[in-house]
């Protein structure tokens, strides 16, 4: 590996003493700690989960999934340049969406299920309507949302006509979906901003990057309320808890950690065995390669994982 050079080292430098300087003076100006007042509130309760269905039907790895509002539709998108909408229930394909391009790393259902959104190294965002077809008997592509300086790497529907963005610029973007513009824009991370998560209000969002931290945002607000730290390389994926109190993150580390949002705290985490999946509710011991994206149904029965195995499953 090349060198790294002064510059860079130096900058680098600055950012952990710049981090570790907010840590201390969040410390100095807090008048009470959250896990002194939360002390005895109970755990978020471990969970465990075994494989209800398998859903194949992809030809490549499979880079990210979503479930609907209704928790019985997903959707996945793959490197072998598809969309799939599947019945998670029946396992039965209901619609396969080719894309213009194959470098899909995120993708979003409408929580109405009329819409589904994906992006990725084209550096846009593109939006499918479920109800209309077009020529060739696809979901009709309705918008594509473009100027991005870097890769799309999350994106999350927070109604019909807004949707939340993340991306290799390290930025936040909120978009008006029928004008076609950004209604907020701003920085949300010190690297790429790799994964988004909605709580099951719709008022706060977590994200993850790859300068290791996650932060809880307010889509009212373009400023933090609180950054976690734990991980020890890129936070890949995020995703919230359904009691809105805590979320699991998912990481380059090999670990997958527990976050108590009410105590400000990581309740643990989790260090996989071997090349099976993982999340802070346990092993999922299925998977025969690395595990890429996971979703939980807002009615949280059930939980959908995918991997570069090409599958995807359904987790209860």
């Amino acid at each position: 590996m090349p060198k790294e050079d002064p510059e860079t080292t130096t900058l680098k430098n600055e950012l952990t003493d710049l981090i570790a300087q907010v840590k201390a003076d969040q410390e100095k100006v807090a008048d009470a700690k959250l896990a002194e007042k939360c002390s005895d509130l109970a755990d978020v309760p471990k969970i465990r989960l075994t494989t209800k269905k398998t859903l194949k039907g992809h030809i490549n790895k499979v880079n990210s999934v979503h479930y609907s509002g209704d928790s019985r539709h997903c959707v996945t998108g793959s490197l072998d340049g598809k969309l799939i909408i599947w019945d998670t229930w029946s396992g039965n394909k209901v619609q396969v969406i080719p894309l213009r391009s194959a470098w899909v790393m995120s993708v979003a259902f409408a929580p109405s299920g009329n819409f589904v959104a994906c992006g990725g190294m084209d550096n846009m965002c593109t939006i499918y309507d479920l109800n209309n077809r077009d020529s060739t008997g696809a979901a009709k592509m309705v918008r594509e949302l473009a100027g991005y300086e870097g890769f799309l790497s999350s994106c999350r529907f927070l109604d019909d006509s807004h949707i939340l963005t993340g991306s290799g610029d390290m930025k936040i973007c909120i978009w008006n979906l029928e004008a076609g513009k950004r209604e907020k824009e701003f920085d949300a991370h010190a690297g790429d901003v790799v994964t988004i998560s909605l709580a099951p209000d719709m008022k706060t969002y977590v994200t993850g990057s790859v300068d290791k931290t996650c932060k809880l945002w307010d889509v009212r607000e373009e400023k933090a309320k609180q950054t976690f730290f734990g991980h020890e390389a890129d936070v890949n994926s995020v995703c919230y808890h359904n009691s809105g109190q805590a979320f699991a993150t998912a990481s380059e580390d090999k670990t997958a950690r527990l976050f108590d949002i009410r105590s400000d705290q990581q309740l643990g985490h989790y260090t996989p065995p071997g090349s099976c999946g993982f999340t802070s509710c346990g092993t999922l011991s299925g998977h025969d390669n690395r595990v890429t994206s996971i979703s939980l149904a807002p009615n949280g029965v059930a939980m959908a994982s995918c991997s570069w195995d090409q599958s995807v499953r359904v987790w209860g």
